[in-house]
């Protein structure tokens, strides 16, 4: 029987040398198996648990994870301990750009909301709340599916009902077919706005037929999907909308527990200059209230105000509310987790322990050997990049717009974000453009006239953008101009060769028949034996009947001056063509 190896208890990120004193080891022998296993790291690095296990296995230990005293992982339990009750549903409204998604969220909420109030809700805090029937439904107002897919991507499941919002005199578009699948994958519950019904060309059925292709089923051709007609310009069908949402959340049984810790998700976050991170959360379990210590991705703090949508003081807030919060140190991510904790130690703790795998995980990437490739290719000029500094009013903009950036390009080129942050545009921002040699793109941002001076001074452009797709749209065309042009060779004429009267280094002179097209001087050619090219060349000058032509025709016999450093046989075939560059797009 084999020895049984000695344990070692280690955390999830340990340094190097830390690593070698819990295994009694010198550094050297820890960094030497580090190298044979492809990992560079100095003393002083960090390794994750899953290295150092296949380390110490390699030097004969056991490596077991060292307990951690986390009172927050066990919390996920309460919910299955706890009582449930019902809570209001969550709602995202996605779909094509021009097809009104903003012009019904307003219309929704005009529904609601008195005129003197409305100036209090357009603060971009990303959420809000509307009462049907005596029931409260809270609606996202987010950038796009870009930042739906981004929550997802963090593994949050944020909302319960996606309103997919078709134009009915447009149709089923490309985005609104990938909203559609964002909201699937997210595991939501579909209904379709068909929006625009006051418009001449307004036509239902054609909508209903190219959702079907979609994969999306209208409930009255047979399918699960509701379809409500509606006018965000009248107002028309809005009603009928918000009724149709709660009869699709009273199947779904949205419930959450309201006692014990409170935890949910951030939607928005952006520094204010009196208050410091303004973060706005959705709670999605238990209730927060001010006093409450948070914890959010790598930020924490002590809850110090709370306020709803309307920007009202509130004491509490309870599931499926959104709510604005200060008192955090920093701001979190855009679909960070955020957590209620007891004390501000274990706020710390909790805290120093994802600030280290965060470390942890940038060091590994910039040392993974993709990056070193792509860097390794940008050097060459196998990779074009675009230089941009990025600037949006809240977080969740600015997370959904870089993960997008990411999205756009190919192999050949990308967008390189050498800047990137929240608020209006600076001067520091031009400071940052200009020795990046970079564009300045702004999402919902505005910039001074000093600024802009500065701007011009140092020759630094950019754009502002009201419309997330505008600004994606224009990063591609951006980028399409940096691909280089495609080579488009067309054929014009084949002639065979009959007889070589004369070779030299770099030109041959001979004669054949015109198979096919019309031959003229300063042609391309195409040598080709056995119907494979073997070289190429240049028409210098044509002849027929021992004079200087212009042309030679199918079926005639001419003799042929040919600029080429590749011998020309009796029997090979000379393709004529030109080339031309054609503009190519991502």
């Amino acid at each position: 029987m084999s020895e049984e190896l000695k344990k070692i208890e280690v955390e999830e990120v340990v340094s190097v040398g830390g690593f070698a004193e819990l295994l009694g080891k010198g550094p050297a022998a820890v960094v030497g198996e580090l190298m044979k296993n492809g990992v560079m790291a100095t003393i002083n690095e960090q390794i994750d648990f899953d290295t150092a296990q296949i380390i110490g296995a390699e030097l004969g230990f056991e490596i077991v994870p060292k307990p951690v005293d986390d009172s927050t992982a066990s919390r996920p339990n309460e919910a299955s301990t706890s009582k449930q009750v019902p809570r209001p549903p969550v709602v995202a409204v996605m779909g094509h750009v021009d097809h009104g998604k903003t012009s019904l969220l307003d219309a929704i909420r005009s529904a609601e909301v008195a005129a003197g109030e409305a100036g209090g809700i357009t603060q971009h805090i990303g959420a809000y709340q509307v009462t049907k029937n005596d029931r409260v439904i809270t609606f996202l107002d987010t950038p796009g599916h870009e930042a739906f897919s981004a929550l997802r991507e963090h593994g949050a499941k944020i909302a319960d009902i996606a309103i997919i919002v078709v134009a009915a005199d447009d149709g089923v578009k490309p985005q609104t077919r990938e909203a559609i699948d964002h909201a699937k994958q997210a595991g939501v519950a579909l209904v379709v706005a068909i929006n625009k019904m006051d418009k001449e060309g307004a036509d239902v059925n054609r909508v209903k037929q190219e959702l079907s292709d979609a994969g999306v089923a209208p409930d009255d051709w047979g399918g699960d999907v509701p379809c409500v007609e509606v006018s965000a310009k009248t107002g028309d069908g809005i009603a009928k909308l918000l009724e149709v949402v709660l009869l699709v959340a009273d199947i779904a049984e949205s419930v959450a527990r309201v006692d014990g810790f409170g935890r949910g998700v951030v939607i928005e976050s952006h520094l204010d200059t009196g208050k410091g991170p303004i973060v706005t959360l959705l709670v999605q379990e238990g209730i927060i209230k001010p006093g409450d210590w948070i914890i959010a991705g790598v930020s924490y703090g002590k809850i110090r105000t709370m306020e709803d949508f309307k920007g009202n003081k509130i004491k509490q807030a309870e599931p499926a509310m959104p709510t604005v919060v200060s008192g955090l140190k920093s701001l979190p991510e855009f679909g960070n987790w955020f957590e209620q904790v007891s004390t501000e130690k274990e706020a710390k703790d909790w805290v120093d322990r994802q600030t280290r795998k965060k470390t942890y995980k940038s060091v590994t990437s910039i040392k993974s050997v993709t990056a070193e490739d792509i860097a390794n290719a940008v050097t060459q000029g196998a990779v074009k990049e675009l230089p941009i500094v990025v600037k949006t009013d809240v977080q969740g903009s600015l997370e959904s717009l870089l993960s997008a950036l990411e999205q756009v390009g190919n192999d050949e080129v990308r967008t390189k974000v050498v800047s990137s942050g929240i608020g209006d545009i600076s001067e520091g921002d031009v400071q940052a453009a200009t020795a990046g040699k970079a564009i300045i793109l702004g999402f919902n941002v505005s910039i001074n006239a000093a600024v802009n001076q500065q701007a011009k001074r140092s020759g630094v452009e950019f754009q502002l953008y009201k419309v997330i797709y505008e600004l994606l749209d224009d990063t591609r065309e951006w980028l399409s101009s940096m691909l280089e042009p495609e080579i488009i060779e067309t054929e014009l004429a084949r002639l065979k060769i009959l007889g070589v009267f004369k070779s030299t280094k770099d030109k041959v002179i001979c004669g054949g028949k015109v198979l096919s097209g019309k031959i003229t001087p300063e042609l391309e050619i195409k040598i080709t034996r056995a119907g494979k090219a073997v070289g190429s060349g240049k028409l210098v000058s044509l002849q027929k009947d021992k004079q200087e032509s212009k042309e030679a025709l199918q079926n005639e016999e001419c003799g042929l001056e040919v600029a080429t450093n590749k011998a020309i046989e009796l029997g090979d075939e000379l393709v004529f063509y030109t080339t031309s560059q054609q503009a190519r797009k991502l």
